[in-house]
């Protein structure tokens, strides 16, 4: 019972945080007769069952099936001041928020 309760609460917590972030995943369906899958973006073959990061930042799985999940590693946040801009960073694949007009000074994200 416990467990649930602690399921549930995480649940709520992330739940929360929807509206402050964006990130996307999608699935490649495997074409006919495949053995691996291609990540197309950069001409990368994968073997079945095996997990990799792309150089633009996407988590990829190469499923029994042949088909290909992938979700970005990152989180692209939004709801910040509008005195702030946000700026990806390729190397860490993070975006980091911070003011307009002096990009050491980093912006409180809203919280709900």
């Amino acid at each position: 019972m416990l467990s649930l309760k602690r399921s549930l609460a995480l649940a709520v917590i992330l739940c929360s945080l929807l509206p402050l972030c964006h990130a996307s995943c999608g699935v490649k369906p495997a074409e006919p007769g495949m053995r691996q899958c291609l990540y197309d973006k950069d001409g990368t073959w994968h073997d079945i069952g095996s997990s990799w990061r792309t150089s633009d930042c996407m988590s990829c799985y190469c499923e029994a099936n042949g088909d290909m999940s992938c979700c970005q590693t990152y989180f692209e946040p939004m709801g910040f001041p509008d005195d702030c801009m946000k700026e990806f960073d390729q190397k860490a694949c993070k975006y980091n928020v911070f003011k307009k007009n002096d990009s050491s000074i980093p912006c409180p994200m809203p919280r709900q």
